[in-house]
C-alpha cells in the first residue's frame, strides 16, 4: 500500500520494545518506514506488504498473523533464526538478511576474542587494575596463536574470514560444515566431534538451527581436552551452555570467549569470576561500519522488491 501522505509504500517496523535502534534510512527511497508509534500503524499494518525485522527481535505466527497482507519479511541481522521461516514458507512469504554486510567485522571480533583467551589479555588489564602488579612477584603466562589448531564450525561468510585471517598466524585451519568447499584448502571434517578431536581450539559462527542446536554438547568439549579453547560468535544455543559452565568451572577447558549466550542478557554467574573467560554483550558484528553496511543491504532489498528486480540477500527457505 502506498503511504497517503507522500505516496511511498509502507514497510511496517516490527521489533521489541528494548530494541530502540534508529536507522539513517537512505534519501529519496520509494519506501516508508512505519514505526509502531505512527498514528496510522495499525491502518498499514493491516495492507503492508513488507515488514522489517528489527535486531533479533521474534517474528512467529502469532506476529505474522497481525500482517497479513506481508509478502517480504526483512532482516537487519545476518542471522534469522528468531524468524519462523516454516512459516514464512507455509505462507509463500520471502525472507531476506543482511548477508554478509557484518562478516568482515564479525571476523575480527572472533580473532580478538581468541587472542584475548589465549594471551590473558583482559585477564592482565584486571590485574593492574586491581593493584596486584607491585604486590605480586609473576603472573600466569598466556599462549601463543602462532601455530596453533583452530577448527571453525560454519565456513560461511563469517567462518571463511576468519580463516583467512588465521593463515598469516601459522595456524593449522580445518573446518566443519553442511557441505565440503572443494575451493578451499583446509581440512575438511564431517562432524564437529571429529574437528574437535583434532583443534587446539572452536571458533563457532555457523546459524543456529533445529539441527545446529547444541552442536557444541559434552562430548565435543570432551574431545576438545583440558586446554582448548571455544570461541562462539554465533548464536548462545549452539553450546549446551550449562555444559560449558561445568567443563571451565572443572577446569576441563582451557577457557572460552563468549559474545553470545542461551538467555540473553542472562550470563551465568559463574563464568564471571573466571580468567580464562572473555564475555562481551552480543556485539561482534557491530561497529558503525558495519551497521551502515547493513542498512544498505536492508534499504536494497526493499526498494528491489517494490521495482520487482532480484533481492540481494534472500534466504533458501527450502534448503533443509
Amino acid at each position: 500500500m502506498a503511504n497517503n501522505n507522500n505516496n511511498l509504500y509502507a514497510a511496517i517496523i516490527h521489533r521489541r520494545p528494548e530494541f530502540k535502534f534508529s536507522f539513517p534510512w537512505a534519501k529519496h527511497i520509494i519506501f516508508n518506514p512505519i514505526e509502531p508509534s505512527d498514528p496510522l500503524y495499525p491502518v498499514h499494518r493491516a495492507s503492508a506488504r513488507v515488514v522489517i525485522v528489527v535486531g533479533p527481535s521474534p517474528l512467529k505466527t502469532e506476529h505474522l498473523d497481525q500482517y497479513p497482507c506481508v509478502e517480504l519479511v526483512v532482516g537487519t541481522s545476518a542471522g534469522f533464526d528468531h524468524i519462523d521461516l516454516a512459516e514464512c514458507r507455509a505462507r509463500n512469504i520471502r525472507v531476506t538478511s543482511t548477508g554478509s554486510a557484518y562478516s568482515e567485522d564479525g571476523a575480527d571480533y572472533a580473532i580478538g576474542l581468541l587472542l584475548d583467551v589465549l594471551r590473558r589479555v583482559s585477564a592482565a588489564d584486571r590485574f593492574v587494575r586491581a593493584g596486584l602488579w607491585p604486590v605480586k612477584d609473576s603472573y600466569p603466562l598466556g599462549n601463543k596463536l602462532g601455530g596453533k589448531r583452530v577448527g571453525i564450525v560454519g565456513l560461511g561468510s563469517i567462518g571463511t574470514l576468519v580463516a583467512k585471517r588465521l593463515e598469516p598466524f601459522g595456524c593449522t585451519i580445518a573446518y566443519t560444515s553442511r557441505n565440503k568447499k572443494s575451493q578451499v584448502p583446509y581440512a575438511f571434517y564431517p562432524n564437529v566431534l571429529d574437528l574437535a578431536t583434532h583443534s587446539d581450539s572452536l571458533i563457532v559462527c555457523c546459524a543456529l538451527s533445529e539441527k545446529t542446536h547444541h552442536i557444541i554438547n559434552r562430548d565435543v568439549l570432551t574431545a576438545l581436552g583440558k586446554n582448548g579453547i571455544i570461541v562462539n560468535i554465533g548464536r548462545g544455543a549452539l553450546v549446551d551452555e550449562k555444559e560449558l559452565v561445568r567443563f571451565l568451572v572443572g577446569g576441563e577447558l582451557g577457557g572460552a570467549g563468549l559474545d553470545v549466550f542461551e538467555n540473553e542478557p542472562e550470563v551465568p554467574k559463574e563464568l564471571l569470576t573466571l580468567d580464562n573467560v572473555v564475555i562481551s554483550p552480543h556485539k561482534a558484528v557491530l561497529t558503525p561500519e558495519s551497521f551502515a553496511n547493513g542498512m544498505e543491504v536492508v534499504t536494497a532489498n526493499i526498494t528491489a522488491f517494490f521495482l520487482n528486480k532480484p533481492l540481494l540477500s534472500e534466504i533458501n527457505l527450502y534448503d533443509d
